[in-house]
């Protein structure tokens, strides 16, 4: 019996996180990960580190999952950035990777509910991931970690794992007063949570590493949460709220398109004068971490209009809603809304997944520069294909807001006629 073809697209939509291909592990991720040249250590069963912190929940098995505590070797306030994806922008590949790959995950077994496994080494686990600073850890692991890097497509790449037997806190944990809030009002739901720290300064990926530990929501209601999941949700919540506002602002009044590239991902950000509306296309090149061999680029996309969305972006997935946050926070501080198309050209020198946090970054880095102005969406296309290599035809035959705004008048042109 011949099997039947999978589509050509089908590795871009999945990016090793639903197995679409019908195999028990992605052939990419585990090609990648066999060839990633890391500079190995020296690893102990036992050690003395300091977690970034960092806490890592996995998905396989799921609601029985590995989870626990990430931490080096090595002690010192400069491991904070190992984990603090806020601070990566504008390093290169080899330096995150250095970042990632000392980072041991020491694991239990459990029960997402809490209900079995774990006991006091989680419990201790998850008061280190309540930190805001380094903690110093004592660790004790079942056996020696194999040195590995492995790789995600929402998460930050993963180092070295072995089974925890112990694990003890060395130093009081730092816990602004807003996170010890949150945490401990167990009557606040976890959407609220989520806003709450947001809106009072805390890092998204501070937010995302208290929901994943099962720090937040109403008391019987929390569960650990796997880190991909918990990344993707902490994204939507709180750009959802900041849309909400958004929706409330006057329209730009003028055309503006914002320009960034990093790590061989080119975005262009094109903002209209129009009611909210989003969209996230992703075009990737042959030879890239999603698209190894094939002819042709392949293009995704998805979007949503002044409504929202109500299903998963199931194309772009766990990016779209790292691109959706950066643009709803820009819109939000310069107090007006628009609708949005960002594209994003992924070109070979992106040879692996390092997580969504490259789209939320990048996105905001860009959205902090001076934008080009264009009076007339016309001229401000012809600037966007001037910036990209795929054909337009790619684009043009995914995106959906194009044809919104080529095709649609909207109630201010026809009030003009």
């Amino acid at each position: 019996m011949v099997k039947p073809r999978l589509p050509r697209d089908i590795c871009v939509v999945c990016k090793g996180s639903r197995l679409l291909c019908g195999k028990p592990r992605c052939p990419i991720l585990v090609k990648v990960a066999s060839f990633m040249p890391v500079k190995k250590v020296t690893l102990k069963r036992e050690f003395f580190g300091s977690s970034p912190p960092s806490f890592f929940v996995g998905h396989y098995g799921y609601p029985m999952v590995s989870a626990g505590p990430m931490v080096p070797p090595i002690t010192g306030r400069n491991v904070e950035v190992f984990d603090k994806v806020e601070d990566w922008f504008g390093k290169s590949i080899d330096e995150i990777l250095r970042y990632r790959s000392v980072l041991i995950r020491a694991s239990v077994k459990v029960d997402v509910k809490g209900e079995r496994g774990g006991g006091r080494i989680l419990s201790e686990a998850r008061e280190a991931a309540m930190s805001a600073r380094p903690v110093d850890v004592e660790v004790s692991l079942e056996r020696t970690p194999r040195f590995k890097v492995e790789f995600d497509s929402h998460s930050q790449p993963m180092g070295p794992m072995a089974p925890l037997r112990e694990f003890k806190i060395a130093e009081e944990p730092l816990v602004p007063r807003q996170v010890d809030k949150a945490i401990y009002d167990e009557d606040l739901k976890a959407e609220e949570a989520i806003a709450y720290l947001y809106f009072e300064g805390i890092p998204v990926s501070y937010v995302s590493r208290l929901l994943s530990a099962a720090l937040l929501g109403t008391g019987r209601g929390r569960r650990l949460v796997p880190t991909r999941w918990a990344i993707t949700a902490t994204d939507d919540v709180i750009s959802r709220r900041i849309i909400a506002k958004v929706k409330l602002y006057p329209e730009i009044d003028k055309i503006l398109v914002f320009r960034e590239s990093y790590l061989d991902n080119h975005f262009l950000i094109v903002m209209v004068p129009h009611s909210w509306g989003f969209e996230q296309l992703e075009a990737w090149y042959p030879g890239t971490a999603w698209l190894m061999r094939d002819a042709a680029p392949v293009v995704v996309g998805d979007y949503e209009d002044h409504r929202g969305r109500k299903r998963y972006a199931s194309n772009v997935a766990g990016a779209y809603y790292a691109a959706r946050l950066a643009v709803a926070e820009y819109l939000a501080r310069v107090r007006r809304q628009a609708l949005t198309i960002v594209f994003r050209e992924v070109r070979p020198g992106y040879i692996m997944p390092l997580g969504v946090w490259v789209i939320r970054e990048t996105v905001r880095n860009a959205l902090r520069r001076k934008p080009f102005v264009f009076e007339t969406l016309s001229e401000a296309l012809s600037f966007v294909k001037s910036n990209l290599k795929v054909e337009w035809k790619y684009w043009e035959s995914k995106s959906k807001l194009l044809d919104v705004l080529l095709k649609q008048k909207t109630l201010k042109e026809f009030s003009a006629v």
